[in-house]
């Protein structure tokens, strides 16, 4: 089976040039299995995948750690070819914390420096883990202070490149407006039935890289999925002679968003890759625009905060 070569971008404010394959595998925290995880990570790496996003709160930077250094060894891959993203968690999101947590996370993974290190949320916590987060343990967020320690893992080669997840465009407008050096990278919710086309258009101009997590709208505790159940996508869909996933994923390429889908299925694996030899109609970005919108993750605090993503559609 050949590998399939995916597409990369250039991330900017990095170290040297850092390209970022624009599919990323993702590993959010709904397994416990080690073996499942080690076993699906090197059948991706078989298969074409080299970007791999995880994070301190996921439980699984270990499992990632481990499968990637065999794969290393088995002579899969080299580390230069890989891409791996991890994340700040809140626990850590205070300026004298922020380097001890990325030196912390690349033990965990048995890693001399990581391509990108993300804040995960906007958000700072009291010192101890849990989930949901009680807003009670919040602290106040010094964003410019936690910035310029981001800053300072990349200075010191720990990262490659820097960036945020769960930004608004409200929260980029501030960081912006605190330094010189802006984030490579703000990851958030994005999908098909959650297209954030504010978000999209103001990280475009200022030359932010954008990566999609939940970009199948998987994870859904309430309800129906609004996009793998959706009869135009449906059409859509079998108008190319693929999967709903694929054109969900081909969508967010061709708005020029990068995406990290989670699936440990070889099959399916496969097929979010295979997202490069179609094309979507002018017709089909009409039907898909008109999509129901709604926002799936509202946050990590219980209760949830109501100023947490500032009205960002």
């Amino acid at each position: 089976m050949a590998a399939i070569k995916v597409p990369t971008v250039v991330l900017p404010n990095a170290s040297g040039e850092v390209r970022m394959p624009v599919i990323g595998m993702g590993s959010a925290p709904d397994f416990t299995c080690k073996k499942d995880t080690k076993e699906a990570i090197i059948e991706a790496v078989k298969q074409g995948y080299r970007h791999f996003d995880t994070a301190a709160a996921y439980g699984s930077e270990q499992a990632l750690g481990e499968a990637l250094k065999e794969a290393i060894e088995l002579g899969l891959v080299t580390r230069q070819e890989l891409f791996v993203t991890s994340k700040l968690w809140v626990t850590h999101n205070l300026p004298h914390l922020v380097l001890p947590a990325l030196r912390k996370s690349l033990e965990t993974l048995q890693l001399e420096y990581l391509d990108l290190y993300l804040i995960h949320w906007p958000l700072s916590s009291q010192q101890k883990f849990q989930f949901p987060i009680d807003v009670q343990d919040l602290l106040p967020f010094d964003v410019k202070g936690v910035w310029e320690s981001m800053l300072e893992c990349q200075k010191q080669g720990l990262s490659r490149a820097i960036g945020v997840s769960n930004f608004s465009v409200k929260k980029l407008q501030n960081l912006l407006s605190l330094t010189t050096i802006p984030p490579a990278v703000n990851q958030v919710e994005m999908n098909l039935a959650w297209q954030q086309n504010n978000l999209r258009e103001f990280c475009k101009k200022h030359g932010i890289i954008l990566t999609a997590f939940s970009p199948l709208r998987k994870g859904a505790s309430r309800g129906p999925n609004e996009v793998m159940e959706n009869d135009a996508l449906k059409g859509i869909a079998d108008s190319h002679g693929k999967s709903i996933a694929q054109v969900s994923l081909r969508w967010l390429y061709e708005n020029g968003v990068t995406a990290v889908p989670k699936s440990y299925d070889k099959e399916r694996m496969k097929q979010n890759l295979s997202i490069f030899d179609f094309s979507l109609t002018e017709e089909d970005h009409l039907k898909i625009s008109q999509i129901t919108q709604n926002r799936l993750i509202g946050g990590p605090t219980k209760p949830q905060l109501a100023d947490l993503f500032d009205d960002d559609i």
